[in-house]
């Protein structure tokens, strides 16, 4: 080589950048495995697979239900179907677990604007089932709603994390500015099973956040009002309220469904032997925990609801020492609402609270609404990552319940 000649770097071939990259991939999932939360992780995908089961048990009753003289469904039908929705289901948990706790917080901000704005079109252009236009079709039928409960609660924690650049912000007032606002559009459809949802993560929230007692009893006041004005105002809630009061009759959902869970006994009648399933009209989605209950038994349901509370307790484990708000009340936000739906459910079945139309959440058999909740927990688990080697010495949730129990 000339003594002039300017040294030219050879460029690095193909397969040095694939193996670069291949490394920094499995590098990122190292540390993907390191700070996921596991526990709470391996309890969902029980969950899911308890749930396949159940479709599995479920389908035969909602298949005969609908099918007609033309069109007769497989038995199958909604098993297969509920199989191909949890693939793409835990590729959106497993996608949304992998991003940082920023890019979640952006995410769920993207995804609450996108499912209001739908929220919007709904009482225009939305499908009508059952007496209540609550989907949108927009070449896939989906509902606007269940993808807005993960984005819910990580814009109302982004907006009541603002406190902490500016105190004097009115976080609390824009916060129950935009609940008001999607209660309105809710109960346009009307769903008031989701309202009522909605309204228990922002109070939630509301409560974690901090402000003083007094203003939360007028906030507590004030949604006291709304409930009652509901009653007055829309005849399917006072309907279902009365019936639900009155205790109905022997032909109603609820009461179907008690009978349903109850009639298997502790140990259930056996895989797809159960028989007041048939009576059921949404077996495989808002009644399928009376499904369990007849085909597996009242034991099973009890570890079913233990799950759910584990998954509960879980997440506050997690968040007892965490030191960023945001991370603190869109942690509580989403096991607010995953718990929440939940019980709802639950207590649907158990003929406890008034009949909803809720799923039972990765448990039900769903679509669009399986893809939802399998996003708020990827979510859940990318804003709850830590670093295991990282020791916090910070206030954490039991310091702030503990100002709070102070202050009272």
């Amino acid at each position: 080589m000339s003594a002039t000649q300017p040294y030219i770097p050879r460029a690095a071939s193909r397969g040095n950048a694939q193996d670069s990259y291949r490394g920094s991939k499995r590098s990122e999932l190292r540390i993907w495995w390191r700070e996921i939360d596991r526990w709470l992780l391996g309890l969902v995908l029980l969950l899911m697979l308890l749930g396949t089961v159940a479709v599995a048990a479920g389908s035969p009753a909602s298949a005969r239900r609908l099918s007609t003289n033309s069109v007769k469904l497989d038995e199958l039908y909604f098993y297969w179907a509920h199989l191909r929705w949890q693939a793409v289901g835990l590729v959106v948990l497993f996608g949304a677990s992998l991003l940082s706790r920023d890019n979640a917080r952006r995410l769920g901000i993207l995804v609450a604007a996108g499912a209001l704005a739908a929220l919007f079109l709904v009482p225009l252009i939305g499908s009508e089932v059952n007496g209540a236009r609550r989907w949108l079709d927009l070449g896939m039928r989906f509902q606007p709603s269940e993808f807005l409960k993960p984005g819910f609660a990580i814009a109302m924690a982004w907006i009541f994390s603002w406190r902490v650049r500016d105190p004097n912000l009115p976080t609390v007032w824009i916060a129950s500015g935009v609940m008001v606002l999607v209660a309105a559009l809710l109960m346009l459809q009307p769903n008031f099973g989701d309202t009522l949802l909605f309204g228990g993560v922002w109070f939630t929230l509301v409560v974690l956040a901090g402000i003083s007692i007094k203003r939360l009893s007028v906030l507590a006041g004030l949604g006291a009002l709304a409930m009652a004005a509901t009653y007055f105002l829309y005849d399917n809630a006072r309907h279902r309220i009365d019936s639900f009061i009155g205790g109905g009759t022997a032909f109603d959902q609820v009461d179907l469904a008690q009978r349903t869970l109850l009639g298997g006994g502790w140990t259930g009648t056996g895989m797809r032997l159960g028989i007041r399933k048939f009576n059921l009209p949404e077996a495989h989605t808002d009644y399928i925990f009376s499904v369990i209950g007849e085909e597996f038994g009242l034991l099973a349901c009890a570890l079913i609801v233990v799950l759910y509370l584990a998954i509960m307790a879980r997440v506050l484990v997690r968040l007892a020492e965490e030191e960023d708000l945001f991370t603190l009340l869109a942690g509580a936000g989403l096991a607010t609402q995953l718990g929440g739906q939940a019980f709802i459910n639950i207590l649907v079945n158990l003929q406890l609270f008034p009949s909803k139309g809720m799923t039972l959440p990765l448990i039900s058999y769903g679509g669009s609404s399986t893809i939802a909740v399998c996003l708020a927990v990827g979510l859940l688990l990318a804003i709850t990552r830590r670093n295991p080697f990282l020791k916090r010495n910070v206030r954490g949730l039991k310091d702030l319940l503990t100002d709070r129990e102070e202050r009272a």
